[in-house]
């Protein structure tokens, strides 16, 4: 069995990227009041960071409970996940999530995974903002990775959770799509990139795998080698 000190480890970001929407955005789209859409344009301005973002966004949402869980499950999964994780379970490869997006959303979209492969998700570790009911269909943010705030202002600090998850420092191996996860991309030694931080990336000289899918992530763990991630066209 492959050795697992020795071994790459890989980070995925979770909307987008193992959900094939964006999680927070459909929530959003659906229950929030429009006034999210002008909180989003001052993120994406740089005006401030996703963690004001997403505070300030979630107190704008009104969902009872049973109405929010019914959307989550309407939510798919990547059909390349589970490949990928047991690409990574082969190759003695740890996977973990680390997203801007919500604890109590991945935790009910990855209960959709079949039984038979949950056991796959025990070693995944998820670093994700923290999100509760309240009264009166209200929802509570919270954000705890780091308990610091970051100096770009994130809601999960990503880079810093990557470090945090792998003190050995082995080769990181990370996986994105959105604007949010541009600090882990400059972060990673191999990077898997599609839409929006793959445009980032392009624009940035910063090198990258362009994937489709997460099958195209196992595909590549498979092979066993951790390449120089310079194939961006």
């Amino acid at each position: 069995m492959p050795d697992r000190t020795h071994q790459p480890v890989v980070f995925l970001d979770f909307d987008g990227t193992i959900s094939r929407v964006d999680v927070v955005d459909a929530i959003l789209d659906r229950y929030a009041d429009p006034e999210w859409l002008r909180v989003e344009q001052d993120w994406k301005a740089g005006k401030i960071g996703s963690r004001a973002c997403l505070a300030e966004q979630m107190a704008l949402v009104l969902a009872p409970r049973a109405d929010l869980d019914a959307l989550l499950a309407t939510i798919e999964i990547d059909p390349g996940f589970v490949p990928l994780l047991e690409a990574c379970d082969a190759a003695a490869i740890r996977a973990h999530i680390v997203s801007d997006g919500f604890d109590y959303c991945i935790a009910r979209i990855l209960a959709q995974v079949p039984d038979r492969y949950q056991t796959l998700l025990d070693g995944v570790t998820v670093c994700a903002s923290h999100l509760e009911p309240s009264a009166g269909g209200r929802w509570r943010a919270g954000f705890h990775y780091m308990d610091t705030l970051c100096a770009h202002g994130c809601a999960t600090c990503k880079p810093a959770v990557m470090d945090a998850l792998n003190r050995a420092g082995a080769p990181a191996i990370f996986v994105g799509d959105g604007l949010s996860d541009r600090y882990a991309a400059a972060a990673a030694d191999v990077l898997f990139a599609k839409d929006t931080l793959a445009g980032h990336c392009a624009a940035q000289g910063i090198s990258f795998f362009r994937y489709e899918t997460l099958a195209d992530v196992a595909a590549y763990v498979s092979t066993g080698i951790v390449r120089e991630r310079h194939e961006y066209r």
